[in-house]
């Protein structure tokens, strides 16, 4: 794979929804070291081993500081779900902005699958958060609203560049192409390097094969 894969390792506010969002720069830096030590001891441990009191002592400030902000550790979790959400949606959409032909979006969002799986397989954070996406009822809801954001990117992608399409019918599929292709990286990811690499394969064959006929 050629494309260089995105930076996601440094969490902003920008993109998260807070209890309390913090109005000074100086809080709102303190937030984000807080998060930020979080994804350091996730990828060390796992969220399964992270301690709200571990993220307190790291971010140098104290537990109440930190439950401010974040009542446990779900919360931290959530945030960092949002963040990389917001993140890889860009990524579609940036992905998907310059094509002109039906073959040049099915060239991007090719492109796309295989950066994504890349990226599941290189930042441990991402990949904690999608094994614990089915046991957690908000990150699947949230993970379904994300599917919905970047089917409408796919879709309009796809009316711009087949005008003559069916554009409820585009909208439904892409929704479902999007939202598969999380559940395909979560299987993938399950299964172990090699077979997670065929059903990832699989997949983009199946996806692609759907947007050259939505095309017609």
């Amino acid at each position: 794979m050629s494309k260089e894969l995105p930076d996601f390792s440094k969490v902003t506010l920008e993109n998260i929804s807070l209890r309390r969002m913090p109005s000074q720069a100086r809080s709102r830096a303190r937030v984000e070291q807080m998060l930020n030590c979080a994804i350091s001891v996730i990828a060390e441990k796992g969220s399964e081993a992270m301690t709200m009191s571990e993220v307190a002592r790291l971010a140098d400030v104290s537990i109440g500081s930190l439950y401010q902000y974040f009542p446990d550790k779900s919360a931290i979790i959530r945030a960092l779900a949002e963040h990389y959400g917001a993140e890889c949606l860009k990524c579609i959409q940036d992905g998907l902005a310059t094509a002109g032909t039906p073959d040049d979006l099915c060239t991007a969002l090719g492109e796309l699958i295989d950066v994504y799986f890349a990226l599941f397989q290189a930042e441990p954070v991402i990949r904690d958060i999608c094994s614990g996406t089915e046991a957690d009822k908000t990150l699947r809801d949230m993970e379904i609203a994300k599917s919905r954001e970047s089917g409408a990117v796919l879709s309009e992608a796809l009316c711009r560049v087949a005008p003559g399409c069916e554009p409820e019918r585009v909208a439904v599929n892409c929704f479902l192409i999007m939202h598969l292709g999380e559940s395909t990286m979560r299987l993938a990811l399950a299964a172990g390097p090699g077979e997670g690499r065929e059903l990832v394969e699989v997949y983009k064959r199946m996806a692609l094969a759907e947007l050259r006929q939505l095309a017609e």
